[in-house]
């Protein structure tokens, strides 16, 4: 069988059967690259860049075309035809006067159906750098056409999972991130989606991930069309705001930013729809909460918030079913040991007949023990 040289080990030129991702962002047979280092050689064999990280990752996704293709019985080699998308070709195109808005969009929306339905078909074009082509035509202002923008960044998400993530470096550039709060000032709800999925990626996956991250924190702007996000009613858009606001939460200096935008208020509002389809986004906006109480400006946000308290009394026992409570009886602890303010509107919510459900309820000992000092700590100023 003729095996499509994308396809093969560059070590042994055999049929990847385990592939591995080096840092350097290549793939390799995992038995060939372990004996490759095991003889001391700490390069990466193809581009001979040194590895300051010899961490392996598993290549999932190549692993599961290289299945798919063995089932279809191919015994020719893909060819580089009109299948296989030529970069250089399609960045003129992009890049062109000459062409017209609606051929480019054409062009992208066949690239957006490949991906879906034919990775196979563009996996060589990804591998040379069709994701970083696309980040670059939507930041580097090539078409100011918001059509045309949605259309890029929806063809590079669809990329995302097959692509090295470290093309997201791209976002740290300071013209970059001006454009960045631009299309979020500007853009539709795709448009603003997209580039939230863009961030989530960025910051769970970059090697400055630190550096990214007080980045963007310190985009005023960019954070307040972020927590504005999370108010729509959209679930989709909030739940993409959300995981957005979480992530640059994870650096400290970003926290006070956030709150000060209001984000507090902002998952208060999320929490407190009567109805929510993710709860793993309900307990990440808890667990968000949790976090940002740490700082006395979200304490009097979230107690200067009408439905603040209320809201966190009525997660105690909802969440109890997934098992996901634990933040709820944490943040009402972090709130009532300072204030008795706090204690009194959570007592008025209904909060211990909420942690005596609890306490009957199959959740965690630690969740429990939480929520037995809670009860204590209520009942003692009644």
């Amino acid at each position: 069988m003729a095996i499509p040289h994308f396809y093969m080990c560059p070590i042994s030129l055999d049929l990847l059967n385990d592939p591995v991702t080096l840092s350097t962002g290549q793939t390799y047979e995992r038995s060939s690259i372990e004996r490759w280092l095991a003889t001391g050689n700490l390069i990466c064999p193809v581009t001979m860049q040194k590895l300051h990280d010899p961490l392996m990752v598993p290549n999932h996704t190549l692993r599961h075309l290289i299945h798919q293709w063995l089932q279809k019985g191919h015994t020719d080699e893909l060819s580089m035809d009109a299948s296989q998308l030529s970069l250089v070709s399609f960045s003129q195109k992009m890049e062109s006067h000459q062409v017209s808005l609606e051929n480019k969009l054409d062009l992208l929306s066949e690239i957006e159906k490949l991906s879906q339905e034919h990775p196979d078909k563009i996996y060589r074009s990804i591998q040379l750098g069709l994701f970083s082509l696309l980040l670059e035509l939507v930041f580097g202002k090539v078409e100011e056409n918001l059509k045309f923008v949605e259309k890029t960044l929806v063809c590079a998400i669809k990329l995302l999972p097959f692509s090295n993530t470290r093309s997201l470096k791209i976002l740290q550039e300071e013209s970059n991130l001006a454009r960045l709060v631009l299309l979020f000032n500007q853009g539709n709800l795709v448009i603003k989606k997209s580039l939230c999925q863009l961030l989530v990626e960025a910051l769970s996956s970059s090697l400055d991930t630190k550096d990214l991250c007080i980045a963007l924190g310190e985009e005023q702007p960019l954070l307040g069309e972020i927590v504005n996000y999370v108010f729509h009613d959209n679930d989709d858009a909030s739940e993409a705001g959300i995981k957005s606001i979480s992530a640059l939460c994870s650096h400290e200096s970003n926290k006070v930013s956030a709150v000060r935008v209001g984000v507090i208020q902002g998952l208060v509002t999320y929490i407190s729809r009567p109805k929510r389809h993710e709860k793993s986004m309900v307990s990440k906006a808890m667990a968000t909460i949790e976090d940002l109480l740490a700082l006395e400006s979200a304490k009097w946000e979230l107690l200067n918030d009408p439905n603040g308290v209320k809201a966190l009394v009525k997660m105690v026992f909802r969440m109890s079913e997934n098992g996901n409570c634990e933040s709820a009886v944490n943040s009402l602890m972090i709130l009532c040991c300072d204030s008795f303010r706090a204690r009194e509107d959570a007592i008025c919510a209904g909060v211990l007949s909420q942690l005596l459900l609890l306490l009957q309820s199959q959740c965690g000992d630690r969740t429990k023990t939480n929520a037995t000092i809670l009860l204590k700590l209520l009942t003692s100023y009644m």
